[in-house]
């Protein structure tokens, strides 16, 4: 029988998406098939501090006794590959043969971990460094998205220093480029945190300084009247593929946080009731902006259509869907043909790929001189 993989699910962390993780976390760790995994949970409280223990995930979801848990964390020492208790010796590591980084928003989803798991050369789950840093970007994904010739509402930026400094001014430049109702948003969160929509001018200005407590950037999107919004899954590496799409009804004006996971309200329609010409539409555009941001494993593309013309506007894409029982990425690809214990699998399986690919790629030259060794 062939050795179990030792998975290890991250999970927590320093970002205002932290509830969403543990909900995922808690998903995820009662998901994967305990005959073919030995499954590692790493919780990262909200001060960053690392845990493991078969009940890290209660701790962290009721905050307590977390003072009293050994601290781990992983060497950045790619010989190690694992855990190391904090106060133990780096031989006591426990190697790791994957990890699902389940970490929503900052610190988690935005490149840093995965750059952490880059260094301890240790499989990892989603998009590598640079992807994942895009994907959370909302102003750098929307620039590439128009150089790859994808549609895309019209916005603006603004530093999050301005914002605060001169509102008044800001909120009077926008209206010449953009027409209300306007979506204000912190450039790199998810979750719909700290997003507002203004319909005038006093939305707008506690739309912008609520953005700027979240972010130093913020962005403020032209308002997409009479739409429908669409979301398409994307699985795989060099060769993605897409899901069948969902429609997302949701309970409140625009699908917040609130619609997302508290109130219940929110309806799911999958498939989608839309001709086969603009499905067939939406899942190349989902799979040539996964390309655009050079993505792995698996993103969520998020689509308005107008109900009248049927015309297609990409929103953003996800790196690091929810994976919670009522998120929307699982369900896409449950309707597609992939159950959720089938779908840990695979995105299992193109992290073990990817990671091999990359180990084959060669990082050094040996120069014909050693002329580094001369001088001081």
């Amino acid at each position: 029988m062939a050795a179990k993989l030792r998975v290890g699910v991250i999970f927590g962390g320093r970002s205002g998406e932290h509830e969403v993780s543990l909900v995922s976390a808690s998903s995820i760790l009662n998901a994967l098939d305990r005959s073919r995994y030995d499954v590692i949970p790493i919780g990262i409280t909200r001060q960053g501090k690392w845990v493991s223990s078969g009940h890290a995930l209660g701790l962290l979801k009721e905050r307590t006794g977390l003072d009293h848990e050994p601290e781990k964390f992983l060497v950045p020492e790619p010989g190690r590959q694992g855990l190391v208790p904090a106060s133990g010796s780096l031989e006591s590591s426990q190697p790791l043969d994957v990890v699902i980084p389940i970490v929503h928003g900052t610190y988690g989803e935005d490149g840093t971990l995965q750059g952490l798991l880059e260094l301890a050369n240790i499989p990892y789950v989603g998009a590598g460094v640079l992807g994942s840093a895009l994907g959370m970007d909302k102003i750098l994904q929307k620039g590439l998205f128009v150089q790859a010739g994808l549609p895309v509402a019209k916005y603006l930026w603004f530093l999050s220093v301005t914002c605060k400094e001169q509102p008044e001014k800001v909120a009077a430049a926008i209206p010449r480029r953009l027409r209300y109702p306007l979506f204000v948003k912190p450039a790199n969160t998810g979750s719909s945190v700290g997003i507002t929509k203004a319909h005038n001018r006093a939305e707008l200005l506690k739309g912008l300084a609520l953005a700027a407590e979240f972010d130093r950037k913020v962005i403020v999107e032209q308002g997409v009247r009479d739409i429908r919004e669409i979301e398409c899954g994307v699985l795989g590496n060099n060769d993605p593929e897409a899901s069948v799409l969902g429609e997302v009804v949701p309970s409140n004006e625009f699908y917040d946080y609130d619609a997302k996971y508290v109130d219940g309200k929110t309806n799911a329609v999958i498939p989608a009731k839309l001709p086969k010409s603009v499905s067939d539409n939406v899942r190349r555009m989902a799979v040539k902006a996964f390309r655009a941001l050079d993505l792995a494993g698996m993103a969520r593309v998020d689509f308005f259509v107008s109900k009248r013309s049927n015309r297609i506007c990409l929103n953003e894409v996800n790196t690091l869907p929810g994976f919670t029982s009522i998120s929307m990425y699982p369900k896409l690809w449950e309707a597609t043909g992939l159950s959720y214990p089938q779908l840990l699998d695979r995105l299992i399986a193109l992290a073990i790929e990817r990671h091999r690919e990359k180990n084959s790629i060669r990082t050094e030259y040996q120069p014909k001189q050693e002329w580094y060794k001369s001088g001081d």
